[in-house]
């Protein structure tokens, strides 16, 4: 799958760079300095354009989605990958998408010093994410019981147009719109200069000041002369708790995991032995399992969605008890790639996943609530073979290339 270019500079010495869409650790080849991008909810980008240079540009902005979408039906859940654009502002004139422009073409980060007006969005995403929804659901049968958007990358893309008769696409400089009305002026609507800009801060550990350790892509990044893990925050870096599961043997892997405790209402899920009854598992419920406390799972990295609902699933119902250590294991660390507010956001479909008899209750999800109390970062050990990556004791499996190409997801 296709991803995002955008073409930037180093802030410290200037020299270009292109970056992915997913990346958020920079290290400039010429300078050496690696700095970590922040941006406030989203990031921003702009298309670029081949107009006369007399023409006054008008940059027409379009949410980007980019993730899996789950929705539970009668038969089971269903799941598919999309990656859409629409409009942000409602308007007849403009096209209604970008089509496949943001993946073909190279962008560029908006920052206060572009040209152009710069129309502001006047339609929340909530809403363009119900119109995909509904596109993507005509085909499922109905009744649909929940649907969740999971591993999101969601993004702000604008688009150069100008108008003369017609409003003209910029990039080809082609009409796209039929003869505009009198008095047409797309720098009526709510707009002007962009603002606010792309934060590049320093990856040095907040608490030792040691180089802090990442891939590209990484939302977390690790300290290894203090053992300690580091999630981007508003102004910085924030402290993350986190521990691994010790392995049996050398030479291992070690898988993200995210271990969320919750408060569950509309059913009973507080224990071991009510994951036993709730998932029907083929064992006699013991009384020691009602003092072991349930924790739901999730993935801190990203796949694809019938995988990340397997893995998912498999280790909610494995419900790890090993005892952690609270430190940075000395094998390699595969990266975190989903959020902590992505895996939350998938705490309805994987119960979903294990409920049985499903036909009886998902039609119940409506009435369930799921409130997150507190998380856990936990690395788990995996042993490496020839196609595939393996965690015996709990009996997960992930192949190698599910892994390669999730970093266009």
């Amino acid at each position: 799958m296709s991803e995002i270019l955008i073409e930037h500079q180093c802030p410290q010495c200037g020299a270009p760079a292109i970056l992915k869409e997913t990346d958020r650790l920079f290290a400039c080849e010429f300078c050496r300095v690696k700095s970590y991008l922040l941006q406030n909810k989203f990031f921003r980008y702009m298309l670029p354009n081949a107009a006369p240079k007399n023409k006054n540009l008008v940059f027409f902005p379009y949410w980007r989605f980019k993730g899996m979408l789950f929705s539970c039906v009668e038969s089971g859940i269903k799941h598919r990958f999309i990656d859409v654009s629409h409009q942000a502002v409602e308007s007849g004139y403009f096209p209604i998408s970008v089509g496949l422009r943001s993946q073909a073409l190279k962008l560029n980060f908006v920052v206060p010093e572009s040209r152009g007006y710069f129309l502001k969005p006047t339609r929340p995403f909530n809403n363009v994410m119900d119109i995909f929804k509904r596109r993507f659901s005509t085909s499922l049968p109905k009744p649909i019981y929940h649907q969740s958007h999971i591993g999101e990358t969601l993004s702000l893309i604008y688009s150069p147009f100008y108008a003369e008769d017609k409003l003209f696409d910029a990039i080809l400089n082609q009409p796209v719109s039929p003869v505009l009305p009198d008095g047409f002026d797309a720098t009526l609507l709510q707009g002007g200069r962009p603002r606010g800009r792309i934060n590049f801060i320093p990856t040095l550990c907040p608490a030792c000041g040691w180089d802090l350790e990442g891939r590209r892509d990484a939302l977390v990044l690790n300290c290894r002369n203090c053992n300690s893990v580091w999630r981007p925050a508003a102004n910085g870096f924030k402290k993350l708790k986190f521990g691994f599961m010790p392995a049996k043997e050398k030479n291992n892997m070690y898988l993200p995991f995210w271990r969320i405790k919750a408060d569950v209402t509309g059913i009973t899920l507080n224990s071991y032995a009510d994951l036993a009854r709730i998932a029907n598992i083929p064992k006699a419920v013991q009384k020691k399992w009602e003092d072991v406390e349930f924790c739901f799972w999730a993935m801190a990295f990203k796949v694809r969605p019938q995988v990340f609902l397997r893995l998912a699933r498999n280790i909610t119902l494995a419900q790890p008890q090993e005892e952690l250590v609270r430190e940075l294991p000395d094998d390699p660390l595969h990266p975190v790639t989903l959020p902590i507010e992505e895996a939350i956001e998938s705490l309805t479909i994987n119960l979903a996943s294990f409920m049985k008899p499903q036909k009886d209750l998902l039609p119940t999800l409506s009435d369930i609530t799921i409130k997150p109390k507190s998380y856990l970062l936990v690395y788990i050990p995996f042993i490496e073979q020839h196609h595939e990556f393996i965690q015996p004791e709990l009996h997960l499996t992930i192949n190698k290339n599910q892994l390669k190409f999730a970093s266009n997801l």
